[in-house]
């Protein structure tokens, strides 16, 4: 618990949240404590400002972030919860100050409560907060020091691969050798290092409630799944296989033989949600099932990289061999946090993207051990805008895989916004390639090898944002990594009816339209003391800039 010193609070200060749902992540909004609801009324008023998340999903409806900005002070408190699990923290007012209470899972939120034995220890879900001078960006830069100190070290995170992953707007789950191996020429062409062959790998037909053993479909791969794989190593790339891991469908054989306190359970049976049960990391068939698949997938196989998604939410936990249902659940987190440290450790090479429904899982309990985060499901390049302007708020950058995925119909524009989204971020390719015009799929290869001239920088550089955090109502965006010395700026065009914009930047020297190429000359800024303007002809564009700094 904190004191918040802002007085007087009721018209000095700002709450920055972070909403976070399925296609709309990251998407901060700011309000004063009154618009929340929390009024000075008396000496305290009883009420506050609560946000919490119950469940195996840690970030649906919100981030586990926020920041509370001081204007009369000028400073702004961010704080993080580092949990994959339930959590809550809360603002209300005592006297003339404000609280700030900070938690991972209670009894009144998450259903969680645990008696201690004399001498028995308990170690809270940990926080990390900062405070800085400045508002919402400064204390997202520090947290994006921050984040970085703690990530487990990976060569991924420094070297950026170019990953295609043959899902979004391509092959939507319906797999098969005949598909991939023309996806796999063109992903090989633009300039793709790995080839992920997203879910659908495992079944004959619908798959949902039937997963769980993880073994190839013959009817998929007649010549059997390594067909695709060996040809995805004989372009150039490194083979990836996406996995739900942490649930078995009820219909999967299976589910049917493992014993019931291999599963979460309520009340004497097992939790299910949308037609699948939670597998429970604590117990040790489970870890030892868990392993048998990844070893099958790494040695028999020869894959370097797995997709491990996760779409369900099994609720408040397991009561089974615990004292409520989040206890249960917060030691199976662990458990699962401590068998995945495990896997990384004992396949080095082996990247393991976090993904959840997208970016419901999005937290640094997760994000310490993986090197790259699925940050949405979104499916429409202009809506991905938003999204990926904002992804560097919720991970660093270098974790933040952006999907860029051309249309089989679309236009050169269309192109470009989709490369634009990801480049300052992490590109997961994907949509028709084999099936573009030849324009449009130099755009591509263009888009991709401007990143790998300067993908390296991207993990020493600084995320900021001149026009403010971004929304979907946004009608520029605009979102730059830099240092002391240059800047690498995504400026989107959105639905507004000016075609130009003015962006508070200081002290810039130059300023390049550096993709596309062909733009160079027609889209030169006008750089002003303390402003550059920007023009884009069309609605619905988008344009990467460099910049330098005078010294």
């Amino acid at each position: 618990m904190f004191a918040i010193d802002s007085l007087p609070w009721e018209n000095n200060s700002v709450l920055h949240l972070p909403h976070n749902n399925w296609y709309g992540e990251a998407q901060w909004k700011s309000a004063t404590p009154s618009q929340l609801g929390l009024d000075k009324v008396n000496r305290f008023s009883l009420d506050r400002i609560a946000i919490e998340s119950t469940g195996t999903w840690s970030s649906i409806g919100y981030l586990p972030v926020a920041a509370f900005e001081d204007k009369a002070a000028g400073t702004t408190l961010l704080w993080q919860i580092e949990h994959n699990g339930s959590w809550q923290w809360e603002i209300g007012d005592f006297r003339d100050r404000l609280y700030l209470l900070v938690s991972g899972p209670t009894e009144n939120e998450s259903h969680w409560w645990k008696s201690l034995a004399p001498g028995e220890i308990f170690t809270s879900v940990p926080v990390a907060v900062s405070k800085v001078q400045g508002g919402l960006q400064e204390g997202l830069q520090e947290i994006t020091r921050y984040r970085r100190r703690i990530m487990r070290p990976a060569l991924d995170n420094k070297q950026l691969p170019v990953i295609f992953n043959d899902y979004m707007n391509c092959l939507s789950g319906d797999p098969t050798t005949e598909k991939l191996l023309p996806l796999i020429d063109a992903a090989a062409e633009a300039g793709c290092e790995y080839f992920c062959i997203d879910c659908g790998w495992y079944s004959d037909g619908e798959w949902w409630d039937g997963v769980g053993e993880w073994q190839p479909s013959p009817r998929r791969f007649p010549g059997g799944i390594r067909e695709p794989l060996d040809y995805i190593t004989a372009k150039g790339m490194k083979s990836g296989l996406w996995l739900e891991l942490e649930v078995m469908g009820i219909a999967c054989p299976l589910a049917q033989t493992l014993p019931d306190a291999c599963f979460f359970q309520r009340h004497g049976k097992r939790v299910i949600d949308h037609q699948r049960y939670q597998l429970d990391f604590r117990h040790p068939l489970v870890q030892a099932h868990a392993d048998r698949v990844i070893t099958r997938l790494v040695e028999e196989y020869g894959i370097s990289y797995i997709k491990m998604d996760y779409n369900i939410n099994a609720g408040s936990g397991t009561d089974h061999q615990a004292d409520s249902s989040g206890d249960g659940l917060l030691q199976h987190n662990r458990a699962y946090l401590g068998w995945l440290a495990k896997t990384m450790d004992r396949y080095p090479q082996l990247v393991i993207e976090n993904c959840g429904s997208g970016g419901l899982r999005m937290d640094y309990a997760m994000m310490q051990l993986h090197s790259i985060q699925s940050v949405t499901d979104q499916t429409d390049y202009r809506l991905m805008a938003s999204i990926a302007a904002a992804a560097a708020s919720a991970v660093t950058p270098e974790q933040a895989a952006i999907w860029s995925y051309p249309l089989r119909e679309g236009d050169r524009d269309e192109v470009v916004m989709n490369m634009v989204n990801s480049l300052l971020l992490r590109v997961h390719q994907s949509g028709h390639l084999a099936e573009l015009s030849g324009e449009r799929l130099a755009l591509v290869k263009e888009g991709i090898a401007l990143y790998k001239t300067f993908r390296a920088k991207i993990p020493h550089l600084q995320p900021f944002w001149p026009l403010g955090m971004p929304s979907f109502a946004s009608p520029w965006l605009a979102f730059g990594l830099r240092d002391e010395q240059q800047a690498w700026v995504a400026i989107w065009r959105m639905d507004s009816e000016q075609a130009t914009m003015t962006l508070p930047m200081a002290s810039v020297e130059t300023m390049t339209c550096v993709y596309p190429q062909a733009e160079q000359q027609c889209c030169q800024p006008t750089l002003l003391s303390q402003n550059v303007c920007v023009t884009l002809q069309k609605k619905m564009t988008a344009r990467l800039f460099h910049l330098t700094y005078a010294s």
